[in-house]
């Protein structure tokens, strides 16, 4: 910005050089032609001709008179010819008359003028008055947030660092890193909690989620492990049982997640939010009693964010497919932003004999209440068919996705169903 500003000035003073050289260099020249010459030569001339007319007198050659009348004519020619090289010289004089430092001074005073007010209104002198932002000034929200959750992580750290015996600073961090999607740096921590205090319910429980989110919310034979083994320890445990029933509610086993879901209300821990678990087992009956296909009786699709998504198989897989059973296709939105988490932020389950469709994900298709797609401000859509039948993405699954869309974006989606699952 500096740099900008002195290549400007420099750039007019270079202008107002060009404006008052003329005027620096200039000097009153005032030339007279030498006519000194002339008027020797002339009077050279006289005394000869005087010479001329005493020498044809003294030898008689002309008379008394004739010899006055010469001189007289001579002595009138020598004034005549004086005076008139007097005004010849006078029309010769040559004068460089001074230029006027009106004009220079005026142009001069424009030059500046314009040169402001075109910097004024085109230039970014404003800037130079405004700290230049660092890479720690947060632009929005989100990045405060992201800024935030790292600087806990870093007192954590350091907390850990004094203190390798402190459990609770331990899980804190572990909860941290899951908040971030850093879900292997969750689990090392949740590690130290267990070599501290050894191996609970909840600290499996805890496990069991983070391996759930790490392998792309699947239960492989790593998180059924956990949570045969948590639940074996408490059978109530809040951490297993949400987890359970939230997968269960992304497969459409609406059944299963209320029983666990309730399971966990009904324990009455204080750690608890039985008020959203109430809401999500409301929800779960509620598409258990056939309207899981359309907006609960209860959210108005006018309000919140909506994306309208049409969803259709490709010729070659719908040919492949017709030739079997019907299988289950999800449609779901997860947060793009991996701080938020990777559970669904709005789904549906529906069947391939249900394609092409075209369906509305909002907030009434959210699975928790803790988790509605009002929350965030883009996702990642898939179209997933299982061949399973169960929710994720696994190995043979075929699917559709469209990355980063704008919750707010009314443009209608379309997904195309046609890449298989490796």
């Amino acid at each position: 910005m500096l740099e900008l500003i002195i290549l400007i000035v420099a750039f007019v003073l270079f202008i107002l050089v060009i404006v008052w050289l003329p005027v620096l260099r200039q000097s009153q020249k005032v030339g007279l032609v030498d006519n000194s010459q002339r008027d020797d030569t002339n009077i050279r001339l006289y005394h000869e001709h005087k010479q001329e007319i005493e020498k044809d007198f003294s030898q008689g050659t002309i008379d008394d008179e004739n010899y006055q009348y010469l001189l007289s004519e001579l002595d009138k020619s020598l004034i005549q010819d004086i005076e008139v090289n007097k005004i010849a010289s006078a029309k010769e004089q040559i004068v460089d008359k001074p230029i006027s430092m009106l004009w220079p001074a005026t142009l001069s005073l424009f030059i500046i003028i314009f040169s402001f007010m075109l910097y004024s209104k085109n230039g970014a002198y404003q800037q130079l008055s405004k700290p230049i932002p660092t890479a720690q000034a947060p632009v929005n929200s989100q990045q405060k947030a992201q800024q935030q959750a790292l600087q806990q992580v870093k007192s954590l750290l350091t907390l850990t660092a004094q203190e390798p015996e402190n459990s609770d600073a331990w899980y804190s961090l572990g909860q941290s890193y899951i908040g971030m999607g850093e879900y292997q740096q969750a689990l090392n921590a949740y590690d130290q909690v267990i070599r501290i205090e050894g191996e609970t319910a909840d600290l499996l429980g805890a496990k069991a989620q983070a391996n759930y989110y790490k392998n792309d919310q699947k239960i492989d034979e790593v998180v059924q492990s956990l949570i045969d083994k948590a639940l074996t320890m408490d059978p109530a445990d809040p951490s297993t049982n949400i987890l359970i029933g939230m997968h269960s509610f992304i497969a459409g086993d609406y059944a299963k997640a209320i029983k666990h879901w309730q399971l966990v209300v009904d324990s009455d821990r204080s750690n608890v939010n039985s008020p959203a678990l109430i809401e999500a087992i409301e929800e779960a009956k509620q598409r258990q009693s056939g309207v899981a296909n359309t907006p609960s009786s209860n959210v108005d699709e006018s309000q919140g964010p909506q994306l309208k998504i049409t969803v259709k198989l490709s010729d070659a897989l719908q040919a492949k497919l017709e030739q079997g059973e019907d299988k289950v296709v999800f449609i779901y939105a997860i947060p793009a932003d991996s701080s938020k988490g990777r559970m669904p932020v709005a789904a549906i389950k529906m069947n391939i004999s249900d394609l092409p469709t075209t369906i509305i994900l909002n907030d009434s298709r959210a699975m928790t209440p803790q988790a509605k797609l009002s929350d965030v401000e883009r996702v990642h859509v898939y179209a997933i068919v299982s061949a399973s039948g169960g929710a994720g993405i696994k190995p043979g699954d075929y699917k559709a996705e469209m990355l980063g869309v704008d919750v707010k974006s009314a443009e209608p989606l379309s997904l195309l169903i046609n890449d298989i699952v490796q």
